[in-house]
């Protein structure tokens, strides 16, 4: 069967998405794929990509790298959880915070224990049983596997880091590796008449790049899977309003916090992302409610320190493509579709379609049984983070804006509301299959944003009510000794080696 084996693989584009392919796929096959990424200085990338989800530390320990060394490399911080703000009514806070809540006992959620305690006149918030949640409003963070002499688990957590020096992080590996890189701008695709598979890329000096498989990290632009190959583009702007975001960069004023922040504005959202030598600040927004001069200027009265770069806008479409793999053309990052980052999920969905690649990794042959399974795995993936996102939007009680209340409004898919209207009948939450968010955090969410169960499993009266609160006290008290033993975030940073701005 070896001679059915690809042996020539093409990346087109670099930036996280190009580099993220290119070093798993060079690591799972070494030199038996000859891998080359087409790239070029002159075209930038989007690289507003710096929060991530705690899956990221699988996808680094595949590639071996050390996480201290890393750090050190792409300015890197901790990340517990998102904090959103105003999001509910105006001034209401919650996190999403990683890892579980309480912890259960018996048969039934933590939850309707902590839904009956709630009944009977306890004014305990859902959080105050997350150790993320209150690890990372104290600003601490140490590496704590389990709370020592308990079942409780530790702290689940992930990264905020500089994407460009991720992406060069990971070229450097990539390269070691035997993947070359070649400098250039793409002037045409040549496309196989017999079946209209891409057979090479036509460069800007007249030269044409030859491979069996390619793979299109051309952003949104989509040079390969839409231009050539005309895949569709399936809109969901009907249930995500938002069409822009502008960024920009700000000084550190202040250690940075282990989490980040998303800010709910008139006509969008605000995030704070907190490196070691700056901050990521971006504002998305709705070009239908709110103009780009208005828009820039709430997020420039939203940083907490001066600007470092100007504002950069950048124009979006939410959705996917119809296909995310067609012929031999697979799409990985924005070329295969746009979820803005509300969850953190840009960088998760490239991790998610490189893995999946490596595992339905084609031969010769292209049987389409390897793509249809891809595409339909990935649309699960978009699918599933898409009903997250909107029910964000859709759960909101804020009646100063039209959008907010345009989006409570609004119809949501049949797959979300089934799923809202479950919790707030029974305070259950079901995953599916292998979708990316589990119950806790749709939990958070919905509990965040005033979505409350209108009763609780009443298997959860099995326990003394007694026997309840003393179990309610001691997570509390467990979590809070827990916590007040860890490192301050920016010394946890320090003690491995990061030099971090703004910290004391």
């Amino acid at each position: 069967m070896t001679q059915d084996r690809l042996r020539k693989l093409l990346i087109v584009g670099g930036g996280t998405a190009g580099w993220m392919t290119a070093a798993l796929l060079s690591r799972m096959f070494g030199r038996t794929l000859a891998i080359t990424l087409v790239e070029s200085e002159e075209i930038g990338t989007i690289g507003v990509g710096e929060a991530t989800i705690p899956p990221i530390l699988t996808f680094n320990d595949a590639l071996k790298i050390d996480e201290a060394d890393f750090l050190r490399a792409t300015q890197g911080t901790i990340k517990l959880g998102i904090q959103f703000n105003d999001w509910g009514r105006l001034g209401d806070s919650y996190m999403h915070a990683f890892g579980g809540v309480g912890h259960h006992h018996g048969l039934s959620p933590f939850v309707h224990y902590f839904l009956r305690a709630r009944a009977a006149g306890r004014t305990d918030r859902l959080w105050d049983f997350s150790l993320n949640e209150r690890a990372a409003m104290a600003g601490k963070f140490g590496k704590l596997a389990g709370i020592e002499g308990t079942p409780l688990p530790g702290l689940n957590y992930a990264y905020h880091f500089d994407a460009g020096l991720y992406a060069r992080y990971l070229r450097a590996m990539a390269e070691r590796a035997g993947v070359v890189r070649r400098e250039g701008k793409v002037a045409g695709v040549r496309l196989r008449g017999s079946d209209g598979f891409v057979e090479a890329l036509e460069m800007e000096g007249g030269e044409a790049i030859e491979a069996d498989l390619f793979v299109d990290c051309t952003g949104m632009r989509s040079l390969l899977i839409g231009e050539a190959l005309k895949v569709g583009f399936i809109d969901w702007g009907q249930w995500l309003p938002c069409d822009r975001a502008i960024a920009v960069q700000s000084e550190n004023v202040a250690p940075p916090r282990p989490y980040t922040q998303s800010f709910a504005h008139q006509a969008g959202w605000q995030w704070r992302i907190p490196l070691q030598h700056r901050t990521g600040n971006g504002h998305v927004y709705s070009s239908r409610y709110l103009g780009e001069d208005e828009a820039t200027q709430v997020l420039l009265d939203g940083l907490e320190g001066p600007a470092v770069t100007d504002p950069r806008v950048i124009r979006f479409r939410t959705g996917r493509r119809a296909k995310f793999w067609d012929r031999n053309v697979v799409a990985i990052g924005l070329s295969s579709g746009f979820l803005e980052p509300l969850e953190s999920t840009s960088i998760h969905l490239i991790q998610q379609a490189v893995v999946k690649l490596a595992t339905l990794f084609p031969d010769a042959q292209f049987d389409p049984a390897y793509a249809a399974e891809y595409n339909r795995q990935m649309v699960d993936e978009f699918d599933g983070i898409r009903d997250f996102i909107i029910l964000h939007y859709h759960a909101n009680q804020r009646d100063d804006a039209a959008m907010w209340r345009d989006c409570a409004a609004m119809a949501v898919p049949d797959s979300l509301a089934r799923r809202i209207e479950l919790f707030r009948q029974s305070g259950r939450i079901f995953r599916e299959q292998n979708e990316l968010f589990h119950e806790v955090g749709w939990m958070q969410v919905m509990i965040g944003q005033n979505i409350w169960p209108h009763r609780y499993d009443h298997m959860a009266d099995a326990l003394a009510e007694g026997k309840l609160m003393e179990f309610l006290d001691n997570l509390k008290i467990i979590m809070g000794g827990a916590v007040s033993r860890l490192p301050d975030h920016a010394a946890y940073l320090a003690s491995i080696g990061c030099n971090v701005k703004g910290a004391a």
